[in-house]
């Protein structure tokens, strides 16, 4: 199953709600292409709903970094919703856990990027 990817507005927040697999390949190029997308028509705030990621390998994790550092570097920012244990635990692993802004809740999420 390959990664399914759709994208919603609340706010001045654009959502990215990802299911299935981040991993080599398939699934990093489109949440690559995805963020590139975003950036190019001016959408600075994005919020990666990653509820329905059943599966993400080092390389779905360097995507992550890299979709961070690319937002970022241009002024936006980019925050993670509803990781999975399996998420959860593989960042913490990795040590990227601190790096990312990671919500529980939706609403909480959309309303931090305000304050930033």
């Amino acid at each position: 199953m390959s990664m399914k990817l759709s994208t919603r507005q609340v706010d001045d927040v654009t959502i990215l709600d990802l299911s299935g697999r981040i991993t080599l390949g398939e699934g990093s190029v489109q949440l690559r292409e995805a963020i590139k997308d975003l950036l190019a028509h001016g959408s600075r705030k994005i919020l990666l709903n990653l509820g329905d990621v059943n599966y993400i390998d080092s390389s779905g994790i360097g995507e992550l970094v890299s979709a961070y550092t690319t937002v970022r570097n241009q002024g936006g920012d980019l925050k993670l919703l509803n990781l999975t244990k399996k998420v959860h635990d593989l960042l913490q692993i990795t040590k990227l856990y601190t790096v990312f802004d990671v919500k529980e809740d939706e609403a909480t999420a959309v309303s931090s990027f305000a304050t930033a």
